[in-house]
């Protein structure tokens, strides 16, 4: 695998039946804005930040499983009344195991939200992804993006800091024993560093299911556990 960082997190994309909706609750959810792009798409921007923002794309397919990759929040209340009140559904208090809410957006999209800390500013914390094998995963996704897996600890789950271009906190792998049996809804964008193809990511192990055509401008790809994900070449340097 790659030592030299040749991809740099860009965004995040869930798929909806409704994606007007499901931006709505998620920029009432994150305190962001709801960009109508008007083709029945959707964005929710928060802060400067292009690569905290959700593209919500709608999809014919219902959601048939779990979503593997989820979004760990950090509650501004002391509770989750208000993402309640939005539209989340409570799955889970927390209890001798879990010191947070388990929710699930308005399309059944699980999400975590902890209580306020002091010091700890609200909003995303982690990016959270199932995995067979967390660390495998983590050092993977490291060595294509520059970042650093956090010490084994024994933990069944293994977490990355400093990833290129990566917004928040912690990008974790968290272990469960279900395999990947669909696609994933929710999904993350990366941009090539240094080139205008995916080469150096084929090299690494990532198998590319879509070419570039007349529909999209950008590579699909698959990590080592399947988990499907996007990669544009650098801005500027493709047309559409």
């Amino acid at each position: 695998m790659s030592a030299v960082t040749v991809a740099a997190f860009k965004d995040l994309c869930v798929d909806a039946a409704d994606a007007l909706a499901l931006g709505r609750f998620w920029a009432a959810a994150l305190g962001g804005r709801l960009v109508d792009l008007g083709d029945t798409s959707a964005r929710v921007d928060r802060g400067d930040s292009r690569a905290e923002s959700i593209w919500v794309n709608p999809v014919p397919e219902p959601r048939t499983a779990k979503t593997r990759a989820h979004l760990d929040l950090r509650l501004t209340s002391p509770d989750p009344g208000p993402l309640v009140a939005a539209g989340a559904t409570l799955l889970r208090t927390p209890d001798d195991e879990i010191s947070w809410w388990v929710l699930a957006d308005p399309e059944g999209n699980e999400f975590c939200a902890f209580p306020p800390r002091p010091g700890a500013a609200a909003g995303v914390v982690e990016l959270v992804v199932d995995a067979g094998d967390p660390r495998a995963q983590a050092a993977w996704w490291a060595s294509v993006t520059g970042g650093t897996v956090g010490p084994d600890t024994g933990d069944p789950w293994a977490s990355i800091t400093g990833a290129a271009g990566f917004p928040w906190d912690y990008w974790v792998f968290n272990a469960v024993p279900e395999p990947k049996t669909a696609k994933n809804r929710l999904h993350w964008d990366v941009e090539l560093v240094g080139a205008t193809t995916p080469d150096a990511l084929v090299a690494a192990g990532a198998p590319v299911l879509r070419e570039p055509d007349d529909d999209v401008r950008w590579w699909v790809m698959a990590d080592p556990e399947g988990n499907e994900f996007c990669a544009f070449a650098p801005s500027g340097t493709m047309d559409g």
